[in-house]
């Protein structure tokens, strides 16, 4: 398992992020601080899941999503955001998310999309 890479803008998100998936021994390979840089981060580390955030500077969620997905189609990608509106949510599905999480969000909801979108679940 190589792990996974988390994409957000605020530091504090990422450390508890990683806090949470260290806890439960999902290795965590790199992480970025938008959208621009976690596409260059995927590329280069090639994680089992990206855990990407939507709002973010430089380049959202989204549009990320969208290139990393076009680098690699079988890219597992969980998005997570305090935007829980229907839209966003159906657009990044649409785009090829596995899954969504809303801030503010338990550790267990993060374990379990986390989990689910690992190879062979």
């Amino acid at each position: 398992m190589n792990g996974v890479l988390i994409v957000d803008d605020l530091e504090f998100m990422r450390t508890a992020l990683r806090e949470i998936l260290e806890k439960t021994e999902i290795p965590v390979v790199g992480e970025a601080c938008n959208g621009r840089e976690g596409v260059e981060a995927f590329a280069r580390l090639q994680p089992d899941v990206v855990l990407l955030d939507i709002t973010m500077p430089e380049m959202d969620g989204l549009t990320a999503l969208k290139r990393i997905r076009r680098k690699d189609p079988a890219a597992r990608v969980v998005m997570c955001s305090a935007l829980g509106q229907e839209t966003t949510i159906l657009k990044a599905i649409r785009y090829g998310a596995r899954d969504f999480v809303v801030k503010p969000f338990k550790p267990e909801r993060i374990v379990s999309a986390v989990r689910k979108a690992l190879p062979g679940n």
